[in-house]
């Protein structure tokens, strides 16, 4: 496998304390897949084969990271739940599996990575639009260009508009959002529309 320089140049920008472990996981990936090819990911050094992706590495402040693509499969629910990667913030060599342990996880990871595609995430049912209050209810009655707006939205723009009213925690703080949600309505506008793209 030959040395990307941008791999290079990531390691040396990174804090001193994370170079030693980015090198330590390249070393052992370069040992154990010789053919794999070194890029970036991302922004991120990465390792493929084949143009698929086998494990990532990063750095940030006061941690790094070790990211097995195909994590999940290889490790199941193992994950540390802290941090990027499945080892959790690495800020030493130490963090790290022993060797043996490493190189068999990345043997693995390239074995996933050859083979079929990860599988797809279950799809989960969409959620149920939320109520609509009451005195929002009333407010659209009175103002038929924004409920027709509002009946025309997506059910994410609408639950958009249905969820801040329902969490208004007093009654005066509630009125104020149907005012002005009215008014957007009655304009043709999206609850989030000062963040849109023009």
């Amino acid at each position: 496998m030959s040395r990307d320089p941008r791999v290079d140049a990531y390691i040396a920008r990174a804090q001193p304390f994370a170079r030693p472990v980015m090198e330590h996981v390249r070393e052992r990936v370069h040992e154990v897949l010789p053919q794999a090819e070194e890029t970036l990911k991302w922004s991120a050094p990465a390792f493929t084969l084949d143009g698929k992706i086998v494990l990532m590495l990063a750095a940030f402040k006061a941690h790094a990271a070790l990211n097995f693509w195909r994590g999940q499969e290889l490790r199941g629910e193992a994950s540390s739940g802290e941090g990027m990667g499945q080892f959790g913030k690495l800020t030493s060599v130490a963090d790290l599996p022993p060797d043996a342990e490493l190189e068999r996880l990345i043997s693995e990871a390239a074995r996933l990575a050859r083979s079929a595609p990860a599988p797809r995430k279950v799809k989960h049912a969409p959620k149920a639009e939320p109520q609509l209050h009451p005195d929002f209810a009333a407010a659209l009655d009175t103002a038929p260009k924004a409920k027709a707006v509002l009946d025309g939205f997506s059910p994410g723009a609408r639950r958009e508009y249905l969820d801040w009213i329902a969490d208004a925690k007093r009654d005066e703080t509630r009125a104020s959002r149907i005012a002005t949600a009215i008014e957007w309505l009655s304009e043709g506008k999206k609850k989030n529309w000062k963040y849109e793209r023009c």
